[in-house]
C-alpha cells in the first residue's frame, strides 16, 4: 500500500562547517532519516573536508574574498547547492553569520549548536566565556538560526555541570560529548515530526 509516510522524499541537509568536523561526523554516524549530501566550508585547511572526503561527501568552498559581499557569496553558494536539491542547513562549527540571502532561501530550514546554554554566552566562544564567568552549569543548544548571533528559536538544550576539578579542556570534552549525542536526536526528531 502506497502512503504518503512511504513516498515522501528524505530531507536531503547541507552541513556547513569550519573547523575540526566532530560533530559533522557525529550527524554521519547518526544514521539519520536525511541524506547528507554536501558539506559547505569555508576555511581551506580545516580538518572537516578530510572528514567528508573520507566518506565521499562533496565539498563546496566558499570562501571570503576581498570586494565579494556577504549577498553575493551567499548567491554564489545557491546556486552550488541548487544541484544536491538541498532541504535543510546543518551549521556545525560554523564561524560565518548566516545573511539575508540564505535565510530567505531556507526559511526556519537552518539549524545551528551552540556550546552554551542560550541566551548565556552567544558567539564563538561559547565554552570559554561560560568558564571565564565560573558558571556552575553550562550546556549546549540547539536553535533555528535568525540574523542574529545565536539569537534564534531555542529548539533543545541540555544542561553540563562544571566541577571544581574542570578544566577548560575538560569541561569542552564534556560539551563536546553532548553536543555528539543531542544534535543527532534533534535532528531525527525534527524530521520524524516533520518540522524539517
Amino acid at each position: 500500500m502506497n502512503t504518503q509516510s512511504n513516498t515522501r522524499t528524505k530531507p536531503r541537509i547541507a552541513v556547513f562547517a569550519s573547523g575540526n568536523g566532530t560533530n559533522f561526523e557525529a550527524l554521519i554516524n547518526a544514521d539519520l532519516p536525511a541524506d547528507i549530501c554536501v558539506l559547505v566550508c569555508d576555511q581551506n585547511d580545516a580538518p572537516v573536508i578530510e572528514r567528508a572526503h573520507r566518506h565521499h561527501i562533496p565539498v563546496i568552498m566558499s570562501l571570503v574574498h576581498k570586494g565579494v559581499s556577504k549577498a553575493q557569496r551567499e548567491r554564489q553558494l545557491l546556486q552550488e547547492l541548487a544541484p544536491y536539491q538541498v532541504t535543510i542547513l546543518v551549521l556545525a562549527g560554523y564561524m560565518r553569520i548566516v545573511g539575508p540571502t540564505l535565510l530567505a532561501a531556507f526559511p526556519r530550514h537552518i539549524i545551528n549548536i551552540h556550546p552554551a546554554l542560550l541566551p548565556s554566552f552567544p558567539g564563538r566562544h561559547g565554552i570559554e566565556d561560560a568558564y571565564a564567568a565560573g558558571v556552575a552549569v553550562t550546556g549546549v543548544t540547539i536553535h533555528f538560526v535568525d540574523n542574529g548571533v545565536d539569537t534564534g528559536e531555542i529548539i533543545a538544550q541540555e544542561p553540563v555541570r562544571r566541577t571544581d576539578q574542570d578544566t577548560i579542556e575538560t569541561l569542552a570534552t564534556k560539551i563536546h560529548a553532548v553536543e555528539h549525542r543531542l544534535y543527532p536526536e534533534t535532528i531525527r526528531h525534527l524530521i520524524e515530526k516533520g518540522v524539517l
